[in-house]
């Protein structure tokens, strides 16, 4: 039996850490007429729900959006402003992400 829990757990962690690495490039890139600000202003109710409490934070030119998972990597969304609108940057790593990428295309 002991013999058997130790590949498992070693196949359980490499797993858990693939799961936790961060991709480099976004999973959707979307276009908006929308400010960052305005964009962001209607996708965070969305967001909202019992089991995920969105984070945003902002600089001048930018706004991140992070639903922190705890079994997962976190879902993140971003968007610039740009010179018709803003460049929305979608980093979906969770459980959820169909519900994060239906939230983030409804606001468009």
């Amino acid at each position: 039996m002991r013999r058997l829990l130790i590949p498992v757990l070693a196949l359980a962690s490499s797993l858990l850490a693939a799961c936790a690495s961060t991709p480099n490039q976004p999973t959707e890139t979307l276009h908006t007429s929308k400010s960052p600000e305005a964009y962001t202003d209607c996708v965070m109710p969305k967001l909202q729900g019992p089991t995920q409490v969105p984070t945003l934070t902002q600089t001048q030119r930018h706004y991140k959006i992070v639903v922190a998972s705890a079994l997962t990597a976190d879902n993140i969304l971003e968007a610039y402003k740009a010179p018709t609108g803003g460049k929305i940057f979608l980093y979906e790593r969770g459980l959820l992400a169909n519900s994060f990428k239906h939230a983030a295309q409804e606001c468009l």
